[in-house]
């Protein structure tokens, strides 16, 4: 099994029986040898740096009913939200503050965010503050909307495609969503020049290994500058709510399949894989991740943001959090780093 770990690190191409092997392969020492080398691999690329988002959640309201998540729109349980334009530049100036060089503003499908609204936030965003990648994560939009956010000043877009097998993501979302579609709007964005971030999640219902491989496949093909992976955690208003958790164990091998396949990719540490295990992020760091995102969202809205079931992080205020965080960077041997942390490629 270590010869495949050395295979897939030096050439980043294993086959997909290699994969399957390597993917359920459940060996103590197989993991070490695997966190090892993805831990090599990113050091070699970024050192020891560990990059921060300053995650804002602007809404809670989403036009989508897929089937997973706590903040769909059938769910009437949920506590819904919307963050004014002033209290989202509040968010970013207090982020600032606190040394943070990215601002992501995270939400569902909400149609009140409009390009007429978005794009004077985003740049007046970049107006205080030039030296600040502004990353949106708002779900499928037109093509000219994209254009018309990139425009503003928008760098960097994030949208997992959640699984890339077409049965599979039939079985977690409704129609009218669609796998063409979301894949159209990821490459679409990378055509329009923003840094794109896609993944997946971990553990969902009726996942398999293969559709796990396919994931991967995909994200060969796509080649993102960021890759963001997680386990499935239910939520209680869903139809999944019975459903186990996606594994830790199998999330890091497969964060640590992601370093080593995508060697300059910008990886987080989720803050589902913190929900999962008290030192879930650590031991993502650890096995090849390099960013985190705290939440710079306002304390009152923070459970109202609530796509599983208990969620870390939601009563902090955003400076403890900040150096809560970067003590448990430190724990396990990594720096902080205060910039953009725009993906290295890039500058290929």
């Amino acid at each position: 099994m270590n010869k495949i770990v050395e295979k897939l690190r030096s050439s980043g191409g294993i086959s997909d029986s290699e994969l399957k092997l390597l993917i359920e392969c459940k060996s103590p020492e197989v993991a070490e040898f695997l966190r090892k080398n993805a831990d090599e691999v990113r050091q070699l690329h970024y050192g020891k740096k560990v990059y921060l988002r300053g995650l804002i959640e602007i809404s809670s309201y989403c036009k989508n009913n897929c089937y997973y998540c706590g903040i769909r729109r059938s769910n009437s349980s949920a506590h819904r939200y919307r963050l004014t334009c002033e209290e989202i530049l509040g968010c970013a100036e207090n982020g600032y503050k606190l040394g943070f060089r990215t601002f992501v503003l995270q939400g569902g499908e909400d149609a009140y965010f409009t390009d007429e609204l978005l794009c004077p936030l985003i740049s007046e965003i970049k107006r205080r503050h030039p030296d600040c990648a502004v990353t949106l994560s708002l779900g499928e939009r037109s093509e000219e909307s994209y254009r018309l956010l990139r425009e503003a000043g928008a760098d960097r877009y994030l949208l997992r495609h959640e699984t890339a097998d077409e049965e599979l993501y039939r079985m977690l979302h409704p129609t009218p969503m669609s796998l063409e579609n979301r894949k159209k709007c990821l490459y679409t964005l990378k055509k329009l020049g923003y840094q794109v971030g896609s993944g997946f999640m971990v553990g969902v219902p009726f996942q398999t290994t293969e559709h796990l491989i396919a994931d991967l496949r995909f994200l060969q093909e796509l080649r993102p500058h960021m890759i963001g992976i997680g386990p499935f955690i239910p939520h209680r208003d869903t139809a999944f709510s019975v459903e186990e958790a996606g594994e830790l164990n199998l999330t890091l091998r497969l964060l640590a399949i992601l370093r080593l396949m995508f060697p300059t990719a910008l990886i987080p540490a989720t803050t589902a894989l913190g929900t999962i295990a008290p030192n879930g992020r650590e031991l993502g760091l650890q096995n090849g991740c390099n960013v985190v995102m705290p939440n710079l969202s306002p304390v009152a809205v923070r459970k109202k943001y609530d796509l599983y079931d208990g969620k870390i992080c939601t009563g902090e205020e955003a400076a403890e959090c900040r150096v809560c965080l970067e003590n448990r960077i430190k724990s396990v041997g990594y720096e902080v780093e205060i910039s953009r942390g725009d993906a290295i490629d890039l500058y290929k």
